[in-house]
């Protein structure tokens, strides 16, 4: 069940969603990059308990808010089954047409290419050349997208994060140490 509500700290009203879950053993609290704040709670919480708890995050909230503004460009979507399911096939075209094209540089050898709804990576790379991607990969920049493509298709000549490994992500993408930077501040991690 989600509750929207409204607290009040350093003279500024903030809005946020208290989602109660049944599985829910502790309290969570999660700020996204539109500046939505989540908290999960247990259902028997006290509600005057779960403000003295947003109270105590109060700097760390207010810092995140601030922090996501620098990406106000690179909006992802949030990971739900629906967002996920609209922006499957496109991911997947996209992942099998510029492995296709990149391939033509590295002549790797694999078996399947997958998408998913991975929370916490853009891709990966099975010992049995499996290729998975993250949905996300169809809304962010084309760069971004072949960045991630290419470091994945990568680990299917070196299987680990070596200069080797790197020395082949830079024949395709020479810049690969700007997008990496650039694709750690989403907020989704990568190596």
């Amino acid at each position: 069940m989600n509750i929207n509500k409204q607290i009040e700290f350093n003279k500024r009203k903030v809005n946020y969603t208290l989602r109660i879950s049944k599985r829910a053993r502790r309290m969570r609290l999660t700020v996204y990059r539109g500046g939505e704040i989540v908290v999960t709670a247990p259902q028997d919480i006290n509600q005057n308990f779960v403000e003295q708890f947003i109270h105590r995050k109060s700097k760390w909230i207010l810092d995140k808010i601030e922090y996501f503004k620098q990406f106000s460009g690179l909006i992802l979507p949030k990971g739900g089954k629906r967002e996920f399911l609209m922006l499957k096939n496109q991911a997947l075209l996209l992942a099998v047409e510029r492995i296709k094209y990149f391939n033509d540089v590295y002549k790797f050898k694999f078996n399947n290419i997958s998408v998913k709804n991975q929370k916490t990576r853009w891709g990966s790379c099975s010992s049995i050349g499996n290729l998975n991607f993250n949905y996300k990969i169809a809304s962010v920049p084309q760069r971004l997208s072949d960045y991630i493509i290419v470091h994945e298709l990568c680990h299917l000549g070196e299987f680990n994060h070596s200069q080797k490994f790197w020395n082949l992500v830079a024949r395709a993408i020479p810049d690969y140490l700007e997008l990496k930077k650039e694709l750690k501040r989403t907020g989704v991690s990568y190596y």
